[in-house]
């Protein structure tokens, strides 16, 4: 059996077997390329202040976790990262699925100004109001010190819709007809019939969705005011101000040998990159998950506009 693959196996010439190897090189000098960033901030926030003095690269020549510690130290840390969790998995499972009913309503035929519809909304994707009038809207819907701030106004998205209304549209519409003809209606339709073909999309805009609800601070930082409704994001932000101002401060003093210090020997720089490797880490996971619908899904759903 296996002389038989032995004399089907195609030979490669050297010109291919040479160009193999050069495509095999560039995708791992490209891999390295887009990864050495995150590996650097990580390992400038845990090496010494010898290593950071010296220049780091590769690895420190002693670990030193004392940005963590110190970030670690703050009140707020643990509070605004439940706030994070929740926010993100709030807004996510309502962007989703109002996102996704939304979509599938545009696939059908008998909606009343379907065409109008579509296009308007479409039209929010290149124009927006502007910052004072958010701010306005926020406080008059009641939003400010509100933790629906976080889900509300993002609830419709419309990228996603176009996204999941051109997936439907490229599904069989014979299964959602046998459905409607055993009385089946719209909910059931999306729920059972629609939402479980569309996996794939749904981990998309599931994992974009995700990452921007993570990411957001700038609602935080204009609207709330309680630090029980502070997110991670904003409490990180808030001390690494703190860590930078009084490293300014330092450096205007008498003492020079001062500004290389922040408190317990870690510099504003260190505390930067802690709180970046803090920020990033959790929504990394998220993507080995995601991955195999997240590509499937992005592919699919692009194919027409």
């Amino acid at each position: 059996m296996n002389e038989g693959k032995s004399k089907h196996r195609i030979r490669q010439s050297f010109g291919e077997n040479l160009f193999t190897g050069f495509n095999y090189s560039f995708m791992f000098l490209f891999f390295i390329i887009c990864l050495y960033p995150f590996y650097y901030v990580l390992i400038y926030s845990i090496s010494s202040m010898q290593d950071i003095r010296r220049g780091v690269l590769l690895m420190p020549s002693r670990f030193d976790f004392t940005a963590y510690i110190r970030i670690f130290e703050q009140g707020d840390i643990f509070s605004g990262f439940g706030v994070s969790v929740a926010r993100t998995v709030t807004f996510t499972v309502t962007c989703v699925v109002c996102s996704a009913m939304f979509a599938y309503l545009f696939t059908k035929q008998e909606m009343f100004l379907r065409k109008f519809i579509y296009r308007f909304i479409i039209i929010t994707m290149y124009i927006e109001a502007g910052l004072i009038p958010w701010y306005i809207t926020m406080r008059a819907y009641g939003l400010r010190n509100n933790f629906l701030l976080y889900v509300i106004p993002g609830a419709v998205n419309v990228f996603f819709i176009i996204l999941v209304k051109t997936y439907i549209e490229q599904l069989p519409p014979s299964m959602e007809e046998s459905a409607a003809v055993d009385g089946a209606g719209f909910f059931t339709l999306f729920f059972k019939i629609i939402m479980p073909l569309c996996k794939p999309i749904i981990a998309t805009i599931a994992v974009f969705g995700a990452v921007g609800a993570w990411n957001a601070w700038i609602d935080t930082y204009f609207l709330v005011t309680e630090k029980s409704l502070y997110t991670l994001q904003i409490v990180l932000y808030f001390f690494i101000n703190q860590a930078q101002t009084i490293a300014n401060a330092m450096r205007s003093s008498s003492n020079p040998a001062d500004a290389e210090r922040y408190i317990g020997n870690v510099t504003p720089e260190t505390v930067i990159r802690a709180a970046t490797v803090i920020t990033v880490f959790p929504i990394i996971l998220v993507y080995p998950v995601m991955q195999r619908h997240f590509i499937k899904g992005i592919m699919m759903g692009a194919i027409k506009g």
